[in-house]
């Protein structure tokens, strides 16, 4: 009879032990969608530059080789991160914009809309878009990010620009200045949350910031 020396001896096999020995070498399964949330949090909190890969990989629960498998690199990653939040969180600007019959209507449902967003418990405060390229080295993450910035300004005028021409804001409403005023308006908000403004806060400074409004030209605002 063989005894259990003699069986480990022979190298007879072990019930589970090849696929013990192929699972240990098979690379971890994940669900892309959580580990994808997972680096957008990470990146919003700490931004592009302080966000490293090994701090991505442990937040991520996956190794390095599943991350670069299913994103690519870091770069690319933090691409398709700014696409989900915009998607996710950063879409009231959009619907604003789309929704409210003027310009001034959107602009004040936007920043009621961001002091909610940029302050929301259990997740990093402010804009990622405004805050994820601070101290970046890598200038096309900076580039990407300001495009996406600059684009926001271009919306707010051309909806502007249409209550001009629509007699909805008076002739002489400089446009370009008062989306500009916009954007430092939204971007502003963000720091503050950052810096750890309220809701409520941000709410007053919002219904300060529509003050300097125009009023309405000869059609209803």
């Amino acid at each position: 009879m063989m005894s259990d020396g003699d069986a480990g001896r022979s190298g007879a096999a072990r019930p589970g032990a090849g696929s013990a020995r192929r699972a240990r070498g098979r690379p971890r399964s994940f669900d892309r969608e959580t580990a994808l949330e997972k680096a957008l949090l990470a990146f919003w909190e700490h931004g592009y530059e302080a966000t490293s890969v090994s701090d991505l990989t442990r937040v991520m629960d996956i190794g390095a080789p599943s991350l670069y498998a299913a994103f690519g690199d870091k770069r690319s990653l933090f691409d398709e991160v700014v696409r989900v939040y915009g998607a996710r969180y950063g879409s009231f600007t959009d619907r604003a914009l789309a929704e409210e019959p003027t310009a001034r209507a959107a602009v004040a449902r936007m920043l009621r809309e961001a002091a909610a967003v940029y302050t929301e418990p259990g997740r990093p405060h402010g804009c990622l878009v405004v805050h994820a390229a601070a101290n970046c080295s890598n200038p096309e993450v900076e580039q990407s990010l300001r495009e996406r910035r600059t684009a926001n300004v271009a919306a707010f005028e051309r909806r502007i620009r249409d209550d001009v021409a629509a007699g909805v804001l008076p002739a002489d409403t400089d446009a370009g200045a008062l989306a500009r005023y916009t954007g430092a308006m939204i971007q502003g908000m963000s720091q503050q949350a950052r810096d750890g403004a309220s809701r409520e806060e941000l709410e007053s400074l919002a219904e300060i910031a529509m003050s300097v409004w125009p009023h309405a030209g000869t059609a209803t605002g």
